[in-house]
């Protein structure tokens, strides 16, 4: 350390004064078997907390007047739908990984609609695709039945998540 009454300071350990014994010295680390140098870490309740200086608890928030967020399982706020991001106009109920905004349809609505009413074509209907839907409807009463394996096939693609709304956005859980 320095002295801050020499005139001519040196940084660093004084090599002239001290024996070279091999192990040379770290910069800020007293000699082995000395004392620090720092006049402040002999004094008592150095480096720990004072007395009445409010402390964090464990598990608390840093800032006591923080908002909580709503974790995981908790209910959201009230007023918005599940998913709603009012920073992000184009994508309301948020995006995929590839940064497609999703639908505001959702899959599990499209394909049990699509299997149990599939044969009237509601399913295509939902997702805004009016031409399959008739299509869906001929097939199945022109064939007397035989046609409805399409729309349960088409159900179970829905509810797998292969087929997107009329806007070619994906569909939301």
């Amino acid at each position: 350390m320095t002295d801050p009454y020499n005139p001519n300071p040196q940084y660093g350990p004084d090599l002239s004064k001290q024996p070279d014994s091999g192990a040379h010295q770290q910069y800020g680390q007293p000699a082995y078997g000395q004392q620090p140098s720092d006049p402040y870490a002999q004094q008592p309740g150095y480096g720990q907390p004072q007395y009445g200086a409010p402390q964090p608890q464990y598990g608390q928030p840093a800032d006591p007047y923080a908002q909580q967020q709503p974790g995981y399982g908790q209910p959201q706020p009230y007023g918005m739908p599940q998913g709603y991001n009012p920073a992000d106009p184009e994508a309301p109920y948020g995006r995929d990984m590839y940064g497609v905004p999703f639908s505001d349809k959702q899959k599990l609505m499209a394909g049990l609609l699509e299997i149990f009413l599939g044969s009237f074509g509601v399913g295509r209907f939902y997702l805004g695709y009016t031409g399959l839907g008739i299509a869906q409807i001929a097939v199945v009463w022109l064939t007397c039945g035989i046609g409805a394996i399409w729309p349960l096939i088409d159900g179970i693609m829905m509810l797998t998540g292969k087929v997107p709304d009329a806007q070619g956005r994906p569909l939301r859980d």
